[in-house]
């Protein structure tokens, strides 16, 4: 396939170049031949190689991945819309970041047998951490009254900590005092968290899997990024594209084995008890 530039991918356009992916991937390194590896010169231009997954199945398999996930400019408000209207009859409110959140606890709530619509428990993304007061206004006791827990990022701690006593669920000042109100905090964030319990070789088998191997050692050829460690270059390869993390979240958290899962992730989920609503 003929993309019509002379040179391989730049960092920005990785995404667009993997979305082109199509049967075959060369070896990593190709002798004398000048070549970028993973790529073929066709016709006087550079043309993306996928490896072993073909276009319409790597097609098929994003999809699948976003099934029922808004997606699309306006996915963040349509998500907290739809899960804010379902909210309104809700048992109890899980109050998360964004749709990558909601996918993992929703994803690990499957894994464990869990049924969240019998429970009447909803996963709310709210669009970020400063809308947490407004939220907890919303279900805390002088709106709703439901119960509620919260997955949220290190860097927001103290946002979700004043949040947290001004809807006057409490006056946490420790990430213990957090936990024992429900609230539970990715180290970084959660896509650290989930790259940590993988690790690099089912990070790589999963990659492959779907297609996006070819694409991700694109990124570790990068100036920028290579010889980086792995952790930071997939983290990278991941918010490179406008869904990846969106997939990525959903299947990363389906790969693990109960006892590797991010003790936020089952710790939420673990804070609202389990049963029908």
């Amino acid at each position: 396939m003929v993309l019509g530039v002379e040179e391989p991918p730049a960092e920005a356009d990785i995404d667009r170049w993997a979305d082109a992916a199509v049967t075959t991937f060369l070896p990593p390194t190709a002798p004398d031949s000048g070549e970028p590896a993973g790529t073929r010169r066709v016709d006087g231009g550079w043309a993306w190689q996928g490896r072993g997954v073909d276009n319409v199945r790597r097609r098929r398999l994003v999809t699948e991945a976003l099934d029922g996930y808004a997606a699309g400019p306006d996915a963040t408000v349509a998500a907290t819309a739809d899960a804010l209207d379902r909210a309104a009859s809700a048992r109890a409110v899980v109050l998360v970041e964004g749709i990558s959140d909601q996918m993992a606890l929703e994803e690990l709530a499957r894994c464990q047998g869990r049924d969240l619509g019998a429970e009447r428990l909803v996963v709310v993304p709210i669009g970020g951490a400063q809308a947490f007061a407004r939220e907890l206004r919303r279900f805390g006791p002088g709106g709703a009254g439901v119960i509620v827990a919260g997955l949220y990022d290190a860097g927001e701690e103290e946002v979700v900590r004043r949040a947290i006593a001004t809807a006057g669920l409490g006056a946490p000042v420790t990430r213990h005092e957090l936990e024992e109100l429900g609230f539970f905090v990715c180290v970084k964030d959660l896509e650290d968290e989930l790259i940590r319990a993988a690790g690099a070789a089912t990070i790589e088998e999963l990659l492959a899997s779907q297609g996006d191997l070819g694409s991700f050692r694109t990124l570790q050829k990068q100036q920028v990024w290579r010889g980086r460690p792995f952790d930071e270059q997939f983290h990278r390869w991941l918010r490179a594209g406008a869904r990846r993390n969106l997939r990525y979240a959903r299947l990363l958290v389906r790969s693990l084995p109960p006892d590797r899962v991010p003790r936020p992730l089952t710790a939420t989920l673990g804070a609202i008890p389990n049963h029908p609503g």
